[in-house]
């Protein structure tokens, strides 16, 4: 990510903090008024659709006005973007924010927004890890021991993906590129296919989202290396982090929220103060457990620096692989 485009989203980031209260009182105590569009960019059913519904409920139970889910898939999450970047900053359109933001600043060489001047933060909601899973079939049982095979057979593991600049994607390459192995991509269309040839061995390993692995993994199908959060993943706990033997190594999934840019501070606030409150219910907080997920409260300012920090990173990333969009 240049330089000058995180200055200005962090800039922008403390703008709206520092934004005049004038008719404060007034506007958070008329909004919402109306419903809600919460847009994300990915089919129904997974775990963005998911997450968006289970915080769009609380949303709505809290606010007194329905939080209404809506999927916009296609291009990269950049088509359920692009419709919130151009809606009124009026609090009525909200974003469900993903990886996918961060890489895509990178991925693609046109975008008809620039996502960090366009989207202001509002908040973090959740962050999961992927595993780093291989065939049973394949010789090794340890990162150590992944990293001296594929050394010892460069170019002769083919690693899964959903597809090019997913997550999924993004860090396997963020492994070759801090261990120096080599290994062929073969993105799938989606994480499903990718895994049907993970289990037939056809491929050999995958970073995959643990929500969709954990059962394969459990039933032997497939065998866990190490989760890819800097900590142990509370549904693997005895599978260890790919960072006790790659220091530094971090990859992993998360969701907040963000709005269109110029939305009034005082809605900003209130979207936030209630999301916190979200994270804080123990029975919210166990239905994200379910997805293997760990809530990550904080202000807005927390989020964006968060968005910031993503984007720096998978920008490197993204130009070590020389990945290109579909």
């Amino acid at each position: 990510m240049k330089k000058l485009e995180r200055r200005q989203f962090l800039k922008f980031a403390g703008a709206v903090a520092a934004a005049p209260a004038v008719s404060r009182v007034a506007c958070a105590q008329a909004y919402p008024a109306k419903p809600v569009r919460f847009i994300h960019g990915y089919v129904p059913g997974g775990s963005a659709d998911i997450t968006s519904r289970l915080i769009g409920q609380w949303l709505s139970d809290r606010l007194g006005q329905p939080f209404i889910v809506e999927s916009r898939p296609g291009a990269g999450s950049n088509i359920g973007t692009d419709a919130v970047v151009r809606a009124a900053p009026d609090g009525y359109t909200i974003l469900l924010v993903a990886p996918a933001n961060a890489i895509n600043a990178t991925l693609y060489e046109r975008l008809p927004y620039n996502f960090m001047r366009d989207i202001a933060p509002v908040a973090g909601l959740i962050r999961f890890p992927n595993v780093m899973e291989v065939n049973p079939s394949l010789p090794v049982k340890t990162v150590p021991e992944f990293i001296a095979y594929a050394k010892a057979n460069p170019g002769r593991i083919n690693m899964a993906s959903s597809g090019n600049g997913s997550t999924i994607h993004m860090s396997g390459e963020l492994f070759k590129m801090m261990t120096g192995i080599t290994m062929v991509h073969v993105p799938y269309r989606g994480a499903a296919p990718a895994l049907t040839d993970m289990i037939g061995g056809q491929v050999q390993v995958m970073f995959d989202n643990v929500p969709s692995s954990i059962e394969h993994v459990r039933g032997g199908k497939l065998r866990a290396l190490a989760v890819t959060t800097a900590r142990r993943s509370e549904v693997l706990p005895d599978i260890p982090t790919v960072g006790d033997f790659v220091p530094g190594y971090e990859s992993s999934a998360w969701y907040g929220v963000g709005v269109p840019r110029n939305t009034a501070r005082d809605i900003v606030d209130l979207l936030n103060r209630e999301i916190n409150a979200g994270l804080a219910d123990p029975t919210l907080k166990a239905r994200f457990a379910d997805l293997s997920a760990s809530v990550i409260p904080g202000s807005p300012e927390d989020f964006g620096k968060l968005v910031a920090d993503e984007t720096e990173k998978w920008g490197k990333v993204v130009k070590f692989s020389g990945a290109k969009a579909d």
